[in-house]
């Protein structure tokens, strides 16, 4: 669910980067740094603060049999947290209702059962029309890699846009991953 806050800081960068486009002569992309979410925590978690940083958004649920890839996702934070890496897990009920608890559920799960430490928000749509509008940044400048199953992971670079797509069924130890993140904390 997503609240006044998220949508006006979103509203509020959207408004700000195209009002510098129009004043530049040209027309500025978005870029993910333009978003927050509301934390688990209860906060908010603004992508503005990692800017210049990149980041492995994962839309997450409690109850897949993709779950276990809390413990892999720790991996990599552990591994890559000290060169600039941030992971971000959006839990979301939107496949197979897989996240139909509340907080503490969600906290159970990522918190104590996988040890996750990396910051995690509040329940999130993450496709379709109420999409939270991260989700529906990356599908209109990804249209074709849209999450189609929970553990879909969005490589951010440094400079805030969308380079590496994963599936859910790529597990975050893999390769590619690894290697895309290196190139990601690698590229100046």
């Amino acid at each position: 669910m997503l609240n006044r806050r998220t949508m006006l800081a979103a509203l509020v960068a959207t408004t700000a980067s195209a009002t510098r486009a129009l004043a530049d002569g040209g027309m500025s992309r978005i870029s993910a740094y333009a978003f927050s979410f509301p934390a688990l925590s209860g906060d908010d978690l603004r992508l503005a603060a990692f800017t210049g940083k990149p980041l492995l958004v994962v839309n997450t649920a409690s109850l897949c049999g993709y779950t276990p890839q809390y413990a892999g996702l720790q991996e990599l934070w552990n591994e890559f947290r000290a060169r600039g890496l941030t992971v971000i897990g959006v839990p979301s009920n939107d496949f197979g209702a897989q996240e139909p608890g509340g907080t503490s559920e969600t906290m159970q799960t990522a918190h104590h059962q996988y040890g996750v430490t990396f910051p995690i928000t509040a329940k999130s749509v993450v496709v379709g029309a109420k999409a939270h509008p991260f989700y529906k940044w990356a599908a209109e400048v990804r249209p074709r890699e849209v999450p189609r199953w929970n553990f879909h992971k969005y490589l951010i670079g440094r400079d805030g846009y969308i380079t590496e797509v994963f599936s859910s069924a790529i597990e975050p130890a893999d390769t590619r991953i690894k290697t895309a993140i290196a190139r990601a904390l690698a590229d100046s």
